[in-house]
């Protein structure tokens, strides 16, 4: 038998030959787009204000203006204690980009007079509200173009993002986690800060009309209108998110983490400082696992020695001594007394029919949030589902039930448009849970007790 292989003599000689392999150049994947152009200033970088008689003239450019006014502020987050803020930038069409330091100004007055005549556009309004407000600058109408990308179900919404995605320009943010607090402010600090508000009035008018397209104008109207009334939440027993806690064993333990917590926290509010600088979780954990009483012990635990916990010795040591004094019935257990319902993965040992109702309704609500296209913690609370179904109203007749669920949910701050949607869902989820086989094991069980 011939060798094909070998001598080439077959009739593979009459058969269509394959391509040649392709060149290199074309197994290249495709070459990316090239970056979208970076957002610059078109007005150049604006002079800082800093004095009184600045900011009269800078409101008085800014009164001459027209439409809505872009704002944004800066904080020292990580290096101080406070949260305020430390720069002020304000934009307005026809007028310009205003720069603003509030530190040395004996008003802002002037300004809160300007801005509480128009509508003010944040993006994370939540994030600068409570600091203006601080500095007696509070809105009577706002618009916020981050809570408006998630109404819209953007997979993203920071700014950078939209501004990229709908305007084609991309934002530098090498500047995001600098000390604000710094005295004199380096240009290039000065010149993120203005970008900040550089576009927001162009995002504003964009996502205005897609939330008019998408029917959901009302639903952004009654957003924006609760921020109007925003408070930060105060966490109770803060000191229970301190790092490495979980490690800590027993009531004194936790007495511990608490005492040092609250030393700590002090001394930071005292110098203006982040507390981390002062010592961290780390040294917090390590103290209240050794329990030291004595200044030479303190200072031997990790995280004690230098970074400025040595000239707080004595008040860390009397914290301990104070701790290791105190009767056991007053120190903390492992479990926090919160007001709300416990965690959800304990609903099924402490209310089997309400482990129920929330995995019904949480089912029930991702499918409406995909029909309408909105991110399933905007349509509803989650604190405010599982406060109402940990906790629901008495009634079973099904329309008075909606009704009470509306009301138990507008008691916790939700928003009419997410009632309407949201109360008929909450309602068949409490029905079905009652007729489920745990339902019935729960009522038999209760019987035969």
């Amino acid at each position: 038998m011939t060798d094909d292989r070998k001598t080439g003599g077959s009739d593979a000689d009459t058969q269509p030959q394959p391509p040649d392999p392709p060149a290199a150049a074309e197994l290249q994947a495709p070459a990316e787009p090239p970056p979208a152009p970076l957002l610059e200033l078109r007005d150049g970088l604006p002079e800082v204000v800093h004095t009184d008689a600045g900011l009269v003239e800078a409101c008085r450019k800014l009164d001459q203006g027209t439409g809505p006014i872009a704002i944004d502020a800066e904080r020292a987050s990580g290096y101080r204690y406070s949260s305020r803020a430390y720069l002020i930038q304000v934009r307005r069409t026809g007028a310009g980009t205003f720069l603003i330091d509030p530190i040395g100004l004996t008003t802002l007055e002037p300004l809160n007079e300007v801005m509480g005549r128009a509508e003010w556009i944040l993006h994370a309004a939540t994030q600068d509200l409570p600091c203006l407000a601080e500095v007696e600058l509070r809105p009577r109408l706002l618009f916020d173009t981050e809570l408006a990308g998630r109404l819209l179900n953007y997979p993203r919404v920071g700014l950078a993002t939209l501004t990229e995605s709908l305007l084609g320009r991309r934002m530098r943010k090498e500047h995001s986690a600098v000390d604000w607090s710094t005295r004199p402010l380096p240009s290039s600090w000065l010149t993120y800060a203005a970008l900040d508000v550089e576009a927001l009035i162009e995002l504003r008018e964009l996502l205005a009309e897609q939330l008019e397209a998408a029917g959901k104008w009302s639903w952004a109207e009654q957003e924006f209108a609760a921020l109007l009334s925003f408070e930060p939440v105060t966490r109770p027993e803060a000191w229970r998110r301190t790092t490495g806690i979980h490690k800590v064993r027993g009531r004194r333990g936790l007495g511990a983490v608490r005492a040092l917590w609250e030393v700590r926290d002090e001394i930071a509010r005292e110098r203006d400082i982040t507390p981390s600088k002062i010592i961290p979780d780390s040294a917090i954990v390590a103290a209240a696992s050794a329990l030291p009483v004595e200044r030479a012990e303190l200072l031997a635990v990790r995280g004690f020695h230098g970074r400025g916990a040595e000239r707080y010795a004595r008040r860390w040591v009397d914290a301990l001594r104070a701790v290791a004094e105190a009767p056991e019935e007053d120190l903390p257990s492992r479990a926090s007394h919160g007001s709300g319902p416990p965690l959800p993965r304990a609903w099924p040992d402490k209310d089997p029919i309400a482990a129920a109702r929330l995995s019904s309704a949480r089912e029930a609500l991702s499918s409406l949030a995909e029909e309408l296209e909105v991110p399933v913690e905007n349509l509803l609370t989650p604190d405010h589902l599982r406060r109402t179904l940990w906790a629901p109203p008495e009634t079973r007749e099904p329309a008075a039930l909606v009704g009470a669920v509306g009301d138990q949910l507008r008691s916790y701050g939700a928003r009419q448009w997410q009632i309407e949607l949201t109360a008929p869902v909450l309602a068949d989820a409490i029905i079905a849970a009652e007729a489920t086989p745990v339902a019935e094991e729960s009522a038999q069980g209760a019987d035969e007790s």
